[in-house]
């Protein structure tokens, strides 16, 4: 019976010790894949940078061995050589890696003709235009949409065949203003965005 007894423990504790392993695995696995997020429902193949965000700040942080404000957090997480880079407040130029750039249909135009002047193939960060600052509010909703739309046709046919030769994301005359769509699409607490529009940095108020 001891004998018994013993081989019973001794096969418990190995299923035991399998069953660990096991859930460690699982474990390991469901922390990867919560890992890769996309950065937006619209860019599925770009997944959040904190990982990367988080070692970079690391690396700064060991640097100036201070405390550092949410401003200073930001901006030094997405520096682009953090153990190098030059870092003196009010006199550094800092070299970074945005997440994402967003423009609005008035400046695309000439942001786009620099970006096909470049030779590049495709857009190195997610890039959206969005196509709301030429519709000018004269009579009404539906009517000031349709003027733009004939007024600027040319400009819209442009922009939608530039975003989708290199990569960018195209929103449609009528689709939104681009501060709003920013903040319910792309916009997440620690983003670094360039956008070309004066109220873009609403962004900030979901911590980017």
């Amino acid at each position: 019976m001891a004998q018994f007894l013993r081989s019973v423990n001794s096969r418990v504790r190995k299923i035991g010790q399998y069953g660990s392993r096991i859930h460690s695995r699982n474990i390991h696995a469901s922390i990867y894949l919560a890992s890769k997020v996309a950065l937006s429902k619209f860019d599925a193949d770009v997944f959040l940078p904190y990982e990367k965000l988080t070692n970079t700040l690391n690396v700064v942080s060991d640097r100036l061995n201070r405390p550092l404000t949410l401003s200073e957090k930001i901006l030094y997480s997405h520096l682009d050589d953090p153990k190098n880079q030059d870092i003196e407040r009010g006199s550094s130029y800092l070299r970074l890696r945005p997440d994402r750039v967003a423009m609005q249909d008035a400046t695309a135009q000439m942001a786009l003709l620099q970006f096909i002047s470049s030779g590049l193939k495709r857009v190195a960060v997610p890039s959206t235009v969005h196509c709301d600052h030429l519709i000018e509010a004269q009579t009404g909703g539906k009517e000031d949409l349709a003027r733009a739309k004939d007024l600027n046709k040319e400009v819209y046919k442009f922009l939608a065949s530039a975003c989708a030769k290199y990569g960018l994301g195209f929103w449609k005359p009528g689709s939104g203003i681009i501060h709003q769509i920013i903040l319910e699409n792309y916009a997440f607490p620690g983003l670094l965005m360039i956008g070309t529009d004066s109220h873009t940095p609403n962004g900030g108020g979901l911590g980017g």
